[in-house]
């Protein structure tokens, strides 16, 4: 897949184009454009033209992450905050283990629409429609009541300082770390929204039907390179996913051991039992580690977007290379989550510190 995207709004001439190639080179080159367009494959045109359209000119008009963000921005007025996140995403997790990973997807369905800025955590009003009914969070996307509680604690602490946004970002490196993966230092002063979307978490997300193409330009979007793509895939190492997402891959693909494929459709069949749950990692489900790429290798992705990163394509030997050196894609995660964090946070006088995450003040 080749397409061009340009560095501003406008696809006119002389506009600098960002020339990709994922399916060859895995790389971008920059250059000048003499005529007007945008290049896509007619395969990307036919699978996904609405939503990537969308995408692929939001990329063009985000401006680069700023902020003034720093690890130790409450250290003078709320010392406390991230002591208090992590004990309360502890006791949350000895609760039940499936909610770290539910707190960590939280995260990045926040900060993958409109920035990292707590939209994801409001209530529809009169105002708006919110995010949590669209139709990548709606029945899916968990944990709320946790960071509620873990927000009522901070208030107590410190009312009106910490936001919900920084706890998000906070709960979901602790969550990581509680399940056995790596540690990175999370940078604080994020601010909340005044609204939310539905329609922009609509065209935002990625999907499980997505192919690599997609995932390529929906995270290159978010400003996260094709390596950020492949590392960050790794949060599905935990967690669990319904019928209803992976019930194509396992009655349609080739790209599927055939007994993996059985043993899934035991449990879902050709239509109905959509709620129904299997791990995204079926050897160690509860536990973050690099099975996950082991599963690729081994044709054994739950999702047809999962099973696209080893497709005999640009992807294959990032997935080798985090199946056969652990420690290598530990540590492109943390770094791919540090980058995921800083997406377009609201800083200064933006947004707000909401008193209670579902609502605006």
């Amino acid at each position: 897949m080749t397409f061009a995207l340009t560095s501003s709004g406008a696809l006119g001439i002389n506009s600098t184009a960002l020339i990709c190639n994922f399916k060859t080179t895995g790389s971008c080159i920059k250059m000048q454009l003499l005529e007007p367009f945008i290049f896509l494959s007619t395969t990307l045109m036919a699978a996904h033209k609405t939503t990537l359209c969308l995408v692929l000119l939001a990329a063009c008009l985000a401006a680069a992450t700023g902020g003034k963000l720093s690890p130790e921005y409450y250290s003078s007025t709320c010392p406390g905050a991230p002591a208090i996140v992590q004990a309360g995403v502890v006791a949350a997790l000895k609760n039940e283990t499936r909610m770290g990973a539910s707190l960590l997807r939280l995260h990045f369905h926040d900060c993958f629409v409109n920035g990292c800025d707590a939209s994801i955590l409001l209530d529809d009003n009169a105002t708006f429609v919110g995010e949590k009914t669209a139709s990548p969070n709606n029945k899916s996307i968990r944990g709320y009541e946790v960071i509620d509680k873990i927000k009522g604690q901070v208030e107590k602490e410190c009312p009106g300082v910490v936001s919900c946004a920084d706890i998000l970002a906070l709960a979901a490196r602790d969550s990581v770390v509680y399940l056995g993966g790596p540690s990175w230092e999370v940078s604080l002063g994020r601010r909340d929204s005044l609204n939310a979307s539905k329609e922009a978490a609509e065209v935002s997300l990625p999907e499980p039907t997505f192919n690599l193409s997609d995932l390529a330009v929906n995270f290159w979007a978010q400003g996260l390179s094709f390596r950020d793509m492949v590392a960050l895939s790794g949060a599905h190492t935990i967690g669990m996913a319904r019928c209803t997402t992976f019930r194509d891959h396992i009655y349609n693909d080739s790209d599927i051991e055939p007994s993996f494929a059985r043993s899934l459709q035991q449990f879902c069949p050709p239509r109905g039992h959509d709620d129904v749950l299997a791990p995204l990692d079926l050897r160690t489900p509860a536990q973050f580690d690099n099975s996950y790429y082991v599963n690729l290798v081994n044709y054994k992705g739950l999702l047809h977007s999962d099973q696209e990163l080893f497709h005999g394509d640009s992807a294959d030997p990032i997935v080798r290379n985090y199946a056969d050196e652990p420690a290598v894609f530990l540590d492109d995660f943390a770094k791919g989550m540090i980058k995921m964090g800083e997406i377009k946070p609201l800083t200064g006088s933006a947004g707000e510190i909401r008193k209670f995450c579902g609502k605006v003040n």
